[in-house]
């Protein structure tokens, strides 16, 4: 029986095709598996590990509810990511929020007055980093008084100039005003060695009224 050329070569392509795939199936599977020689699946529980090779049993994964992570998150963050703990009694405070009252042991109220405008400093008194001057104003007068306190000009005993930051004060006095009190504070970093303050104000913006208190003590001799 005589073999047509054709579908001989036909054949024989077909055999060369499959021989082929196989061959580079098996190539690519065996270069697969050694490019992962030495990887293995991490265990679920690392924790546990001991326990797992004693037993050759896994434990299942334990789940944490969402509303305790929200509970714990919340907890961490209203005591500054540490365990909550009671609030300290007033003695064991930190040493910066402590405030001693009249250090300088000044005869208080110390006055000043001009034109029906009177300026006291009614207390003295240390609070950690700062030093502050209890103030009080009030107009006595028929005239209506406009302050700006960026105007305040602090010096102490040595000429400097103190850098101060005033507190609720009201930039306007109304005639015949109540007494408006407030605070001024000043850096302890910026006395240095001073031992008394001069505070002067002026109004605004005709700067005709001159409040000056001198010689206001701030550290006892």
């Amino acid at each position: 029986m005589k073999i047509n050329s054709t579908v001989a070569l036909t054949f024989t392509l077909l055999v060369l095709m499959v021989g082929a795939g196989v061959l580079t199936g098996t190539l690519g599977f065996a270069q697969g598996r050694k490019a992962l020689k030495g990887i293995t699946q991490p265990d679920s529980r690392p924790t546990k590990g001991v326990a797992a090779k004693n037993t050759g049993v896994r434990e299942d994964i334990v789940l944490l509810k969402e509303e305790d992570i929200l509970k714990t998150v919340k907890e961490r963050t209203n005591t500054g990511g540490r365990g909550a703990s009671p609030s300290p009694s007033p003695a064991a405070k930190p040493e910066e929020n402590k405030t001693d009252a009249a250090p300088t042991g000044a005869k208080l109220p110390m006055t000043t007055q001009t034109n029906g405008v009177a300026m006291d400093v009614t207390g003295i008194r240390k609070q950690g980093e700062f030093l502050l001057l209890d103030v009080a104003l009030k107009n006595n007068s028929e005239q209506p008084v406009k302050f700006l306190y960026s105007f305040l000009n602090v010096t102490d005993d040595k000429g400097r100039l103190i850098v101060a930051d005033t507190t609720g004060l009201p930039a306007d006095l109304p005639a015949k005003s109540d007494r408006f009190t407030g605070t001024v504070s000043i850096p302890n970093s910026m006395l240095d060695d001073a031992q008394r303050l001069t505070l002067q104000l002026s109004d605004y913006p005709d700067q005709k009224l001159q409040l000056k208190m001198a010689d206001i003590p701030i550290k006892s001799r």
